[in-house]
Order: C-alpha cells, then sequence, then structure tokens
C-alpha cells in the first residue's frame, strides 16, 4: 500500500514540475530582467551566468541569445503606458537610441515569426532609417502604408518588437530607469 502512495506521489511531483518547467520556458523568466520603459533585456541570457530557465526559454525557442560583449537585445510587448502592442493600431517608436555602433529594429508577431507583408519591410537598422535634424528618429508600425520610417503590421492583433544594440558601451545592460535612452512606444488611432 506504501509503494502505492509512494508511486502516486512521485507521478505528481513529476507531472508538477514537468508542468512548471514548461510554464516558465513559455512565458520567459524575469530573472535578471532590466526594465527601461517599455523595453525588458536579460543581459546575462547569452552568458554562463545566465538563470536556468532564460536557457530554457531560448532553447525551447531555438535562439541564440546576444553574448554580453556582442550586444544587447531589448524586447517590447507593451507600450509606455502598458497596453498591449496593436498592429491594428498606429505605433510610434520615436526618441534617441543609446550609443552603439550598429542596431536594429524588427517586429515579430508573438510566436516570434516576422509578419508576412507586401512592402516585405519587416525593421530598420542604424544604416537606413532616416534621422531627424535632432539626432532622434521615428518608426511607425502600422497598417496603412505611410511615408518615412514605416513597418507594416498587416492588421495582426499582437505584435512584438525588438531593438538589438551591438557593442553598446559596457555596463549599459545594467541601467534602469530614465538612466538610459531608449525610444519610447505610444499608439494611436486604435479600433
Amino acid at each position: 500500500m506504501r509503494v502505492i502512495f509512494v508511486l502516486i506521489a512521485l507521478a505528481v511531483g513529476i507531472v508538477s514540475g514537468l508542468g512548471l518547467t514548461w510554464l516558465a520556458s513559455a512565458r520567459g523568466s524575469n530573472f535578471g530582467a532590466v526594465q527601461i520603459g517599455a523595453w525588458t533585456a536579460w543581459p546575462k541570457s547569452g552568458t554562463v551566468n545566465a538563470d536556468p530557465y532564460a536557457r530554457a526559454t531560448f532553447a525551447r525557442a531555438g535562439e541564440l541569445p546576444l553574448g554580453l560583449g556582442d550586444g544587447i537585445a531589448f524586447v517590447a510587448t507593451a507600450d509606455n503606458t502598458g497596453s498591449p502592442l496593436d498592429g491594428r493600431c498606429d505605433i510610434h517608436i520615436e526618441g534617441r537610441l543609446p550609443l552603439a555602433r550598429f542596431w536594429t529594429l524588427t517586429v515579430y508577431d508573438p510566436r516570434g515569426r516576422l509578419i508576412d507583408n507586401v512592402a516585405e519591410r519587416y525593421g530598420y537598422n542604424s544604416a537606413e532609417v532616416v534621422w531627424r535634424s535632432d539626432a532622434t528618429m521615428e518608426i511607425v508600425l502600422a497598417p496603412r502604408a505611410r511615408g518615412g520610417n514605416w513597418i507594416p503590421t498587416a492588421g495582426r492583433e499582437r505584435l512584438v518588437a525588438i531593438l538589438r544594440l551591438y557593442d553598446a558601451p559596457v555596463g549599459f545592460g545594467s541601467r534602469s530607469g530614465d538612466n538610459a535612452d531608449l525610444p519610447a512606444i505610444r499608439q494611436e488611432f486604435c479600433p
């Protein structure tokens, strides 16, 4: 009789442990996360000091994180007010960018896939964006065509924006709050 209880306890423990690990890797972890405005980064995710949940998240997605010496990736799933990024709206990503040798801004669906669109435009980088005269930039994610730095959203309801900074200054990933310049994200003309 005791053997049955032990086997049941082991089965419950194994199922619970595997289920919670799957849940943590599916949703991502906030261990070691740096939050700057609407942007979140995990600076240690590409190092040997990465937490096991971050490793599981990247392994599950089949992604290779940037190493700390290579750069840092900031992810935004919401605007500065906390509203989820909605591809049916006009989403303005504007402001200054931190010093970096090169940067990219790419838009994905929640599953990490590029958004199919007629313009075949999926993002911008520091070499092709049109800058304002005050050294700021504005990139608009919108379902309708427009001039300037425009990324088509094809009317997708949920979006993920990833800003990758390559060869950024050492220590940038440990800053938070208003200590670092990252573009603000705001939405308008939402249905």
